[in-house]
C-alpha cells in the first residue's frame, strides 16, 4: 500500500497488526478508557481471527508520530472487501459504483469492526487537533495514492465531526436509542418516572418471566469462566443461525477478550434451574455500559428484553453508571426506557459526480432523522 507522509513534521506509519505496538503506547491515546478502541479489544479481534485479509478487514491502523518520534494519534483502520459487520450501511453506495463499472472496494475504514459503539476513532495525546488532521490527511493520501473509491470513519465522537468538516468529508447523522440514570437508586425509581401505561407493561414483561421460574447471574471479571463462555457462545450462535446472520465473533473471541478486559466485561447468564438459557454480552466503560451480544436457546417472551435491557439498567443503578447503549436500531426500545441519540460517521469519497449525490442524500437522510426523532420524544415513554 503506497502512502505519502504529511507535509508537516509527523511522521506515518501503517501496522498490519495491533500487537506491533505496544499496549501502553497505543492506550495512553484513549484517556477515557473507552473499552472498544481499547489494545485489548482489538488485539481480541486480530488474535482470534475475526479479523484479517481472509475476513475481509485487511489490517492497516494508522499511526502518526512527532518530531520526537512520540506516537500522537493513531485510528483502527482497516481495508475492507464488503460493508458487512460496520452497522453504517453503504450497500447502495457500492452497487451504484458497480452499475457504472467503477470499483467501491476495497475502501479505507476507520472503526471498530462488528461494533456499532460510538467513541473516540480519531485517537489522539493530549487531544492533539493538529495531530489528528494529520491523521485525515494520511488516510486521504492512502485513498488518492491507491486509488481507492472512499474512505469512512463510523461512529465518531461529535467532537470529531468537526475536524472532518474542516477537511471537507461528509458526514451521515444516524439514530441510536441509549437510556440514561437520572440518579436512580432503584428499578422502581426509574419506572415511577415513565407515564403508567409504561410502567404497567414493563411490570407485565417482567413478571411473565418470573413465571417461567428463570434466574439471571450477572458475572464480572475473575467470575467468568470458560465454561460460562462455552453458554454463552452456544446462544449466540443459536440466536445467529434463526436470523440467517454470519457469526462474525468466533468462540476464542470472547475468551481473548476475557483474558484481555475481564473488569470491563459484564456477562448476563440466564439460567433455567441449572441450565443456561440466554445470555448478554456488555461492556463497561468509564461513563456507560454497552450492550453488545445476546443469544438464546428457547423462545420465550420478554426473555430479551429482560436479559439485555433490564438486567443492564439494574446494573446501571446498582452501580451508578450513567447511561446505557443497547446497540444499533431497535425502536422497540423506546417504551423501555431508551431514547433517541444521534450518531456520527464521516466519509470522503473521491468521485465528485457521486461525492454530490451522497451529499443530497445524506441531508435528505439527516432530515428524517431529526423528525423521527421529534415524533419519538413527542410519545416518549416518560411522564
Amino acid at each position: 500500500m503506497d502512502n505519502t507522509p504529511d507535509p508537516s513534521f509527523f511522521s506515518l506509519k501503517t501496522l498490519t497488526s495491533i500487537n506491533e505496538i505496544a499496549s501502553e503506547d497505543w492506550d495512553k491515546l484513549n484517556p477515557t478508557g473507552h473499552p472498544f478502541v481499547t489494545h485489548g479489544f482489538l488485539s481480541a479481534l486480530e488474535e482470534s481471527k475475526c479479523v484479517g485479509i481472509e475476513t475481509g478487514w485487511d489490517i492497516a491502523h494508522l499511526c502518526v508520530y512527532d518530531e520526537k518520534k512520540t506516537l500522537r494519534a493513531a485510528t483502527p483502520h482497516y481495508l475492507k472487501y464488503h460493508s458487512y459487520g460496520e452497522y453504517v450501511f453503504d450497500h447502495s453506495w457500492a452497487n451504484a459504483y458497480e452499475r457504472v463499472g467503477q470499483k467501491y472496494y476495497p475502501k479505507s475504514l476507520s472503526a471498530v469492526p462488528f461494533t456499532p459503539v460510538p467513541g473516540p476513532r480519531l485517537l489522539s495525546l493530549e487531544n492533539d487537533k493538529e495531530a489528528k488532521r494529520a491523521l485525515l490527511s494520511y488516510i486521504q493520501s492512502i485513498i488518492e495514492n491507491n486509488e481507492l473509491s472512499s474512505a469512512h470513519i463510523n461512529f465518531l465522537n461529535l467532537s470529531e465531526v468537526t475536524i472532518a468538516q474542516e477537511k471537507s468529508w461528509l458526514i451521515r447523522e444516524g439514530l441510536q436509542f441509549h437510556w440514561h440514570n437520572e440518579g436512580y437508586t432503584k428499578f422502581d425509581d426509574f419506572l415511577d418516572k415513565l407515564t403508567s401505561r409504561k410502567r404497567k407493561n414493563i411490570r407485565k414483561e417482567r413478571e411473565s418471566i418470573h413465571k417461567y421460574n428463570l434466574r439471571f447471574v450477572k458475572l464480572i471479571g475473575e467470575d467468568i469462566k470458560a465454561k460460562h463462555w462455552d453458554s454463552f457462545y452456544q446462544c449466540y450462535l443459536a440466536t445467529i443461525e434463526k436470523k440467517w446472520g454470519g457469526a462474525y465473533l468466533t468462540r476464542s473471541f470472547f475468551s481473548c477478550l476475557s483474558n484481555k478486559l475481564k473488569n470491563k466485561i459484564l456477562l448476563v447468564l440466564c439460567y433455567d434451574d441449572d441450565t443456561p438459557v440466554a445470555g448478554a454480552l456488555n461492556l463497561i466503560g468509564p461513563d456507560a455500559l454497552y450492550g453488545r451480544n445476546w443469544g438464546s436457546l428457547r423462545d420465550i417472551p420478554f426473555l430479551h428484553f429482560e436479559t439485555c435491557y433490564y438486567q443492564a439498567i439494574e446494573f446501571a443503578i446498582q452501580n451508578g453508571v450513567e447511561r446505557v447503549e443497547a446497540g444499533a436500531q431497535g425502536l422497540h426500545k423506546v417504551s423501555r426506557g431508551y431514547l433517541p441519540s444521534k450518531t456520527y460517521s464521516a466519509h470522503k469519497i473521491m468521485n465528485p459526480q457521486f461525492e454530490e449525490a451522497i451529499k443530497r442524500f445524506l441531508s435528505q437522510e439527516a432530515s428524517q432523522n431529526s423528525e423521527e426523532a421529534l415524533l419519538i420524544n413527542k410519545v416518549s415513554p416518560y411522564k
